[in-house]
């Protein structure tokens, strides 16, 4: 299994950006809703029963803190574009007890789009790495898969580029899950590994403690 230096070396010569990732991983998305409409109507016109299952929403107010998600747009851009992805993970990499939550359409919109701006193998190389790396979660295929993946694996952040997740209107929709949603840029700027490790674990914080590129 590749090191998180020999994927990002890898990755060097892709030449793309946020913008590029933004449109694919669009794309991919518009393409998952029409077939899931396709497969609505189909079931409509068959007389078979809709179901329409609820994600496993927890409305307690109780999220922990150390337990993120990074949307698909964040996971692509730390692989093939660096800059504020890359070295807020490289943060979340640092710390052994902060977990990354993923779902399978959250890591299968990334390794798509990163097949897409780069090669097969590398996606494929990608996903092996991430796969050992995440907490695991489920939710209804229909669901945002970044912010399903919080409700569904209790974490109390998530990383995106998106604007519609990060404005104030999301912010006030999310409030009753305490999620927080920021730009990896502004997370770092608010998050504070040593008070979150002292108030969770209760230890003293004994610094980063993983090799993120490791």
């Amino acid at each position: 299994m590749d090191t998180w230096a020999a994927l990002f070396e890898r990755a060097t010569p892709v030449e793309t950006d946020r913008p590029a990732i933004r449109e694919r991983l669009t794309a991919r998305r518009d393409e998952r809703q029409d077939r899931a409409d396709g497969d609505r109507n189909d079931q409509r016109h068959s007389g078979e029963a809709n179901d329409r299952s609820e994600p496993n929403q927890r409305d307690n107010g109780q999220t922990d803190p150390t337990r993120l998600v990074a949307g698909a747009n964040v996971l692509t851009a730390d692989l093939l574009v660096g800059g504020p992805a890359r070295a807020t993970l490289d943060h979340v990499r640092s710390h052994d007890w902060l977990t990354l939550v993923a779902s399978d359409p959250l890591l299968g919109d990334a390794e798509a789009v990163i097949a897409d701006l780069a090669d097969e193998s590398l996606a494929t190389a990608w996903r092996t790495r991430i796969d050992a790396e995440c907490c695991r979660v489920e939710h209804p295929g229909s669901d945002h898969p970044a912010l399903a993946s919080a409700i569904a694996g209790d974490a109390g952040h998530v990383l995106t580029f998106d604007e519609r997740l990060t404005s104030a209107k999301a912010g006030l929709d999310l409030r009753r899950y305490a999620i927080s949603v920021r730009t990896p840029a502004a997370f770092r700027t608010v998050f504070d590994p040593g008070l979150v490790y002292e108030g969770v674990v209760g230890d003293s914080y004994p610094g980063p403690d993983s090799d993120p590129r490791g």
